[in-house]
């Protein structure tokens, strides 16, 4: 549930960001009620301020008399130097994985607790997931999340195994001894697998992907099961050291720390 952010004394600008925030993958289309709700606004201030948002083209109206995210937004996301530079490099790399394996190939990374997926690559055939270009799911639950987990901070890993794990399928690792176990494997073996953790019939494996001598991202995939591990591994080491490579030969400077 978002933030609300009607208390006393706050902001314009905090009251715009609160209706802004109330969107999420679940919740991509809003009504003024509910978006007055979600971000704790009387309804006559949410009205005039989505009506400023409609008008800037942070937000847009559908034709059910809801509201959605407006291209103007995607637009600015598109100018954050580290992600679309790395979204850039990638992206030929992604595609021959594509084509040699048909299955969908992600591109993430880490953003405090969440993974923020960059990049995705799927097709008829691929499986149904719920990752989309931009979603953010708890590390703990998806293959590139346990890299990035892995490769993360001290800092990081003590306050995520510190807290309670939330359970997304009735197979999410919620023990945090065993997902310390499930983190010193992937150092170990030099790679993550899911099954099931996220969505129900969908099994992940992931590598990282290094600049130099940091894990700036990890590479993905999505699959029916893992008996293919055997074949899928080496095509995404390949991609995964292309992208690597082609970073660091950038100069690639993350403002963010993956690892």
């Amino acid at each position: 549930m978002p933030r609300t952010t009607a208390a006393p004394g706050v902001t314009v600008a905090s009251r715009l960001l609160g209706i802004l925030g109330s969107f999420d993958p679940e919740h991509r289309v809003l009504t003024l009620s509910e978006l007055a709700r979600r971000a704790g606004l009387t309804l006559p201030t949410a009205h005039r301020l989505v009506g400023e948002l409609v008008a800037w083209g942070a937000l847009r109206r559908t034709p059910a008399d809801g509201y959605a995210i407006g291209r103007r937004l995607w637009d600015l996301g598109l100018l954050a130097p580290a992600e679309t530079a790395l979204r850039e490099v990638a992206s030929p790399f992604l595609q021959d994985l594509y084509a040699a394996t048909r299955v969908t190939v992600h591109l993430a990374v880490r953003e405090g607790d969440q993974v923020l997926y960059l990049d995705r690559l799927s097709g008829n055939a691929s499986l149904p997931i719920i990752s989309t270009i931009g979603s953010r799911l708890p590390i703990h639950t998806t293959g590139v999340g346990k890299v990035l987990l892995a490769h993360a901070p001290a800092t990081v890993c003590a306050e995520v195994l510190g807290r309670p794990l939330p359970r997304a399928t009735p197979y999410t690792v919620t023990s945090p001894a065993r997902l310390r176990q499930q983190l010193d494997r992937v150092l170990s073996d030099g790679f993550a697998t899911t099954g099931e953790e996220m969505t129900l019939g969908a099994y992940s494996i992931a590598v990282p992907v290094a600049a130099g001598d940091r894990t700036v991202a990890a590479l993905g995939v999505v699959v029916p099961n893992l008996r293919g591990r055997a074949r899928l591994l080496p095509a995404m080491r390949v991609a995964a050291h292309g992208i690597g490579r082609a970073l660091a030969a950038a100069a690639y400077d993350p403002e963010r720390t993956c690892g």
